[in-house]
């Protein structure tokens, strides 16, 4: 089976400009590609872990991509998808960001010589003189066109700022300046960039006078139609520093049943052979499958000691034996308590539990939270620090999230 055919297999591809000549390309070794990553935070997310395994997988067959860091678009905004305006970022901030993609990136793909590249569309978009912008791309671009574009539709309802209006020009603007300075022919990105996506290879087209393509990814959501990749209303980073390595593993671990084969194929790199064998699986079989995702994924991300430790943790807390020395865990500062005692609201906060009292007070309130096996009565309710010595307390949120808290 030859990549595209793998990339159809595994549920990847959503659209493209033409299926022939991607798949000859691409097939071929012979694609030049990029994927844009805005840096609207200091860590990637789980949303983004499908481009960056496309990214490798197009790699491993000798297509060269490139990773485009978009420290110009960010500082407007992709409206795509949202209802609202995205929060404006200083250059500083942009920058910082970055860095940080660029770190993380490295886990995945392959950077050097001869291999793939990393560009920041900071490099030629914020140069761009906004007259001769227009002179040169404006006339390119249909505004009826640009209205029924799917990436601006939600923002429709609620105002379009003419700020976010010129996103789609600056995407399009990328493509066409990497297709002259990178040799670049092909454009990939999740399937709500279609509309961008096309407004590049119509630039080029037109100012150019030859083509380029586009593929999107199938986006990657429950069984419900939701987008995948967040927790409690929070993102699943890939920096251990905001998602640890052990809460990554039990995020893929608890995903529905009807969703696990679905993730094994689009994001792991199991033989497609295997996978297919284990698409009969049910009952008991889905919670091994569930455990192959979340040790697949989490390897990849934070390495196999990581996923090793993760695992151990997650079977010591769940009743398949283990030591749970690597739960993830909070030293707490003895001046967090005030005459020997915490509030257990103060506690989960301090944990990162829950991102504030009023948050941490409602889950007290509905009865999802326990210390050492014993639910917590009230939102009044005081730990003395005595319990936090030796090995700590254990905090259970919910079901299936544990914390250790500890006073050093």
């Amino acid at each position: 089976m030859q990549l595209y055919e793998e990339l159809v297999a595994r549920g990847l591809i959503a659209q493209v400009t033409n299926e022939d000549e991607i798949r000859e390309m691409i097939n071929a070794g012979k694609a030049t590609f990029y994927i844009g990553f805005d840096c609207t935070a200091d860590s990637l997310t789980a949303g983004h872990f499908m481009a960056l395994t496309l990214m490798k997988r197009l790699q491993m067959a000798g297509n060269k991509p490139i990773a485009l860091i978009g420290g110009g678009t960010t500082m407007i905004g992709d409206p795509s998808g949202r209802t609202d305006m995205r929060k404006m970022l200083t250059r500083e901030d942009i920058d910082y960001n970055a860095a940080c993609f660029k770190r993380q990136m490295e886990r995945f793909i392959e950077f050097g010589e001869g291999k793939a590249q990393m560009v920041n569309n900071a490099d030629w978009l914020l140069e761009l003189n906004y007259v001769e912008l227009l002179r040169e791309v404006g006339a390119c671009f249909s505004v009826n066109n640009m209205l029924r574009a799917d990436c601006y539709k939600q923002r429709m309802e609620k105002g379009l700022s003419f700020l976010e209006f010129n996103y789609m020009i600056m995407q399009s603007y990328d493509f066409y300046h990497l297709f002259q300075t990178h040799g670049c022919n092909m454009q990939f990105g999740g399937n709500d960039q279609w509309s961008n996506m096309l407004g590049g290879t119509e630039l080029i087209r037109r100012k150019l006078g030859k083509d380029a393509h586009c593929m999107t990814i199938t986006l990657l959501t429950d069984s419900q139609g939701n987008k995948m990749g967040k927790t409690a209303g929070n993102a699943v980073w890939l920096d251990p520093n905001k998602t640890s390595p052990y809460d990554f593993y039990q995020y893929w671990r608890n995903v529905e049943d009807a969703d696990v084969m679905k993730c094994i194929r689009m994001l792991t790199f199991l033989p497609i052979e295997q996978i297919s064998e284990m698409d009969g699986w049910a009952g008991s079989q889905l919670n091994q499958a569930k455990e192959i995702l979340a040790w697949e994924l989490t390897a990849m991300v934070h390495g196999r000691e990581e996923a090793d430790k993760a695992q151990a943790a997650a079977k010591a807390l769940f009743g398949g034996g283990g030591d749970n020395a690597d739960m993830p865990s909070t030293d707490l500062d003895p001046s967090s308590f005030t005459d020997g005692q915490i509030g257990v609201l103060d506690l989960l906060v301090a944990c990162g539990l829950a991102p504030s009292k009023g948050e941490a007070r409602r889950l007290v309130q509905q009865g999802g939270v326990s210390v050492n096996g014993e639910k917590v009565s009230g939102v009044d309710q005081r730990l003395d620090q005595a319990l936090f010595g030796g090995e700590g307390v254990i905090i259970k949120k919910g079901k299936k999230v544990f914390h250790r808290a500890v006073v050093r």
